[in-house]
């Protein structure tokens, strides 16, 4: 399940990187060979690099690369180590919640702004931290399942 999940955030992480480097590509070759730049490129672009940044940080943490104090685990026996991730993943639950939740709340009170150069609301942007937060918290509920089931089956 979590190899699935793995693929699906690594498959949109990269989509998000390619709609980055496409938009910033096809922008510039139109500004500078055909002098007509690209209004809404850079909207576009920088809308993406945060989807890209929501969908990375998920992956990152799945995969045990993301930014962290590591000095603490490694300081502890390997069955407080395994106290620790199940402590660290419901924290990164609560925190994907609560990151989703902020998010509605700030879309809801100002995703009926237009984008200046795209003219679309900006409630298809800003649920980017709604859909961070959820994924967040979905990966981190699979990391306590496997820490729980990995758990069980060393009482065996």
């Amino acid at each position: 399940m979590i190899r699935l999940y793995k693929r699906l955030l690594a498959f949109l992480t990269g989509s998000s990187l390619f709609v980055i480097f496409a938009v910033v590509l096809v922008s510039s070759l139109s500004r500078y060979l055909l002098n007509s730049p690209i209004q809404w490129s850079e909207e576009i672009a920088r809308y993406a690099m945060i989807y890209g940044t929501m969908f990375g940080t998920v992956l990152c943490y799945l995969h045990g690369i993301h930014i962290r104090f590591s000095f603490l685990e490694d300081a502890v026996k390997p069955g407080f180590k395994k106290v620790l991730n199940l402590i660290s993943d419901v924290v990164a639950m609560v925190s994907g919640g609560v990151l989703a939740y902020s998010g509605y709340l700030f879309m809801m009170k100002r995703g009926a702004i237009n984008a200046p150069a795209v003219g679309i609301q900006m409630y298809y942007f800003q649920a980017a931290m709604v859909i961070g937060g959820v994924l967040l918290a979905i990966a981190a509920l699979l990391r306590i399942i496997e820490i729980m089931t990995n758990k069980q089956e060393e009482g065996k």
